[in-house]
């Protein structure tokens, strides 16, 4: 159960600000939600997430099945609960972790792989995978589909929109929950036509809002901002867009200029830990010997708790001594930067100012370390 309300188009562009409505809550778009694939994001606890500006987090469907398992969700009566989060959640339906793992077999019924944990044999299905994102009770939830590779051959391609097609169908069928909002996706790799079919086929079946699957698996940033563009006229104006699994900055400010609303990303978390913080004059690596005796914060233009109170020289002797604390300031940081550019998009849209915003902030970002 979902509304969506578009607030604001670009003049010059497809950015538009809306706002998605939840039973538990309302969040504008565009939006950057953190990936929180175990029930956590890297090491935040849920205060400190509220703290960055998140509205909306993620879990991973594959994952919890796995790991605590449902029925220990069930006790605690959703994730949410069991991990004292009181925003908003979406859940990805597992498909592009179920299709990555080794040894997998594929059949129009589902997916067939061994429990890493148990050994046991498990059948992953549509039906399966709702069941358990019901029992998981994120607001937000994805049909099962088939998450294609990059590259991958025409005729493949085509065979796998028909069955992505089937499993949003039974994805559909099975869905119980009313107050669960229900996403479709749509595949087709870097085919025109095939991403034009697998849109028409999703909005057909219809849902609550729509997902560009298949991006990010390698296949740069021209072909990504080309995938969306074959596929985005066909996606209704009056639904919430999503382009999964997508988090450098130049791709969110491109996709934002072609008309989609919400992204998500192990990028601000995953830099994190690596020491590379983002800033608005590109990013930077805080193990370099320069920021040994540096006074100023990441950055001097942030509000985030991290830059408000560190230096440079703190969170590089923290880097360097293997300290947990970088990456947990690391990662408050870097989530804070995302939010606060997200937040600056609508209001670049809302002024009729997208492009020159998108122009000034790529010029200055651009800047290497």
């Amino acid at each position: 159960m979902l509304g969506y309300n578009l607030i604001k188009k670009d003049k010059k562009t497809k950015a538009r600000v809306g706002e998605i409505i939840l039973p538990e809550g309302r969040v504008q778009t565009p939006i950057f939600m953190p990936v929180g694939t175990n029930g956590t994001v890297k090491g935040l606890t849920p205060y400190y997430i509220e703290e960055t500006g998140s509205k909306i987090i993620l879990a991973n469907t594959y994952h919890i099945f796995l790991k605590p398992g449902i029925n220990i969700i069930k006790k605690f009566g959703g994730i949410k609960n069991f991990i004292k989060w009181n925003g908003l959640m979406l859940t990805d339906s597992g498909g592009f972790q179920v299709f990555s793992l080794p040894n997998k077999k594929i059949n129009d019924e589902g997916t067939f792989f061994k429990h890493p944990y148990t050994g046991e044999d498990v059948i992953f299905t549509p039906e399966l995978s709702i069941e358990v994102q019901e029992i998981i009770g994120a607001d937000i939830i994805m049909v099962f589909d088939e998450c294609l590779p990059y590259p991958v051959d025409y005729k493949y391609a085509e065979y796998s929109i028909e069955r992505t097609r089937e499993w949003a169908y039974r994805s559909k069928k099975t869905l119980k929950n009313n107050k669960q909002a229900l996403f479709g996706i749509v595949q087709g790799s870097i085919y025109p036509d095939l991403r034009k079919k697998s849109a028409e086929y999703t909005v057909d079946i219809g849902f609550d809002g729509y997902a560009i699957g298949g991006v990010s698996v390698g296949e740069g940033h021209e072909l990504m901002m080309k995938t969306i563009e074959m596929t985005e006229p066909y996606l209704p104006e009056n639904k919430p867009r999503y382009l999964m699994g997508v988090g450098l900055p130049e791709d969110i400010l491109g996709a934002v200029e072609r008309g989609i609303d919400m992204f998500d990303c192990v990028i601000p978390t995953r830099y994190a830990r690596s020491g590379t913080f983002f800033t608005r004059m590109g990013k930077i690596r805080i193990d370099k010997k320069k920021y040994a005796k540096d006074k100023f914060p990441i950055d001097t233009n942030c509000n985030c708790y991290t830059c408000q109170n560190f230096s440079r020289a703190y969170l590089h002797h923290l880097f360097k001594s293997n300290e947990i604390l970088s990456d947990v300031l690391g990662t408050i940081h870097n989530i804070y930067f995302y939010n606060d550019l997200m937040k600056n998009i609508r209001f670049s849209i809302l002024n009729n100012d997208f492009l020159s915003f998108k122009e000034n902030f790529l010029k200055n970002y651009r800047n290497n370390d």
